[in-house]
């Protein structure tokens, strides 16, 4: 039987090992951050 307790646990240690890999990989998580720029104001006519 799988339980919630057991489904938050498996979310947190995919989290864990998500979190590790970035701090590895900082330029990674650099590029990830300029992709997701400033949004522009729409053009005024």
């Amino acid at each position: 039987m799988y339980t919630i307790e057991m489904a938050y646990a498996r979310m947190r240690e995919l989290q864990d090992l998500a979190n590790r890999s970035r701090a590895h990989h900082p330029a990674a998580a650099l590029r990830v951050d300029r992709t997701r720029g400033p949004r522009r104001a729409p053009k005024k006519r």
